[in-house]
């Protein structure tokens, strides 16, 4: 079981250890800067921080291992835009939405999701970049919009442990999109979706789903889980065809939400959060909870212990769950600056702080 945790916040990246029996924060860099995501890269150790400063632009950050001082590397950068191109989205970088290394056979490669909906490819452990175009440049990018943000965006990058070659990306709103020979080539992968927000005869358009996160199962990387804008659904033959699970929870809480945490080794385990809909963005009745299905999606547990059950207005965010190797520990934080983790699989929580800066990302690191 990972005993560190890092979490990126509004105001700097915090670190979590256990200590004692109980577990500390302490700031990790870039205190009073939003850090919008971090990577732990297990390969080597390396720490990886995206930044977003406002007017100064977005920054990357790297430290290795052992190492204390962070070093500044480069950004993705997008390509000049032709002055003839009637492209809605402006070509330049707003935000990383998601790091992910590469294989374990390709040392130094990464991911990386942007807005406004690009993503790249270093090869080099981020000393540069290079825009992945036959995705950017897919005709169907032209009826992506912006979900959660004005613009569209690469927020979940899942790399099939057996093959490197393969990724699947999800796009707000865009869909989910595979490629099997490491970025040359790209498909839709959102068969089976619906966008209850789009038109009846435009619902289940695969280019327009709105697919707040995805997750893939390490120990059975054909079943794929995603908290959409409209419920949460479930792919068991590598995201070809999705089905929609869990629709009981809107009898006692609710199917809508951001964030999933998928069991690493067992694909019928998965955690959710849920919200009260789309235009009330709190828990359900003002009290947080967990829904948790271990049956694949046909019956869901409602886990409440040890969370705020009165005045609870945090939200959240889609990279606001994670879940350790062992598949025991959650650690969960919110818009409000609460953090809680579970070693029981999300039976009982407690309360490390509700102090912190609003939080983008959580992320169980190494030891």
């Amino acid at each position: 079981m990972q005993d560190c945790a890092l979490i990126a916040t509004r105001k700097g990246l915090f670190e979590v250890r256990r200590r004692n029996g109980g577990w500390t924060i302490e700031p990790s860099g870039f205190l009073g800067d939003p850090v919008t995501m971090m990577l732990p890269d297990r390969r080597d150790g390396t720490l990886y921080a995206a930044l977003n400063l406002g007017h100064f632009g977005v920054k990357l950050h790297r430290r290795d291992r052992g190492a204390e001082a962070w070093t500044e590397i480069a950004v993705p950068a997008y390509p000049l835009q032709p002055e003839n191109n009637k492209d809605d989205v402006a070509w330049k970088l707003s935000l990383i939405w998601a790091l992910a290394a590469g294989g374990a056979d390709e040392p130094g490669v990464l991911w990386a999701g942007t807005l406004p909906g690009g993503l790249f490819r270093s090869s080099d452990r981020g000393d540069s970049w290079e825009l992945i175009r036959p995705l950017w440049d897919v005709p169907e990018r032209r009826e992506w919009f912006g979900g959660g943000y004005d613009v569209p965006g690469i927020h979940s990058i899942c790399v099939d442990p057996r093959d490197s070659r393969h990724v699947l990306v999800g796009v707000s709103c865009g869909g989910a999109w595979v490629t099997r020979d490491g970025g040359a080539n790209w498909s839709l992968s959102a068969s089976g979706m619906r966008a209850d927000y789009m038109p009846p005869e435009r619902a289940e358009d695969q280019s327009i789903q709105d697919p707040h996160c995805i997750v893939q199962c390490g120990g059975a990387p054909d079943v794929f889980w995603s908290q959409h804008h409209n419920g949460i659904w479930r792919s068991t033959d590598g995201g070809a065809l999705w089905r929609r699970v869990g629709q009981s929870l809107r009898e006692t809480v609710s199917d809508f939400g951001f964030a999933v945490a998928v069991h690493p080794h067992d694909p019928d385990t998965a955690w959710f959060v849920p919200a009260a809909a789309d235009q009330k963005r709190i828990p359900v009745d003002a009290a947080l909870s967990v829904t948790r299905t271990r049956d694949g999606g046909k019956s869901f547990d409602v886990l409440r212990t040890g969370l705020p059950q009165q005045h609870c207005y945090d939200l959240v965010y889609r990279h606001g769950l994670a879940v350790s190797d062992d598949g025991h520990t959650l650690l969960m934080g919110s818009t409000t600056g609460g953090l809680w983790v579970s070693e029981n699989g999300g039976d009982s929580w407690q309360e490390i702080s509700t102090t912190l800066p609003p939080i983008y990302a959580v992320r169980l690191s190494f030891k």
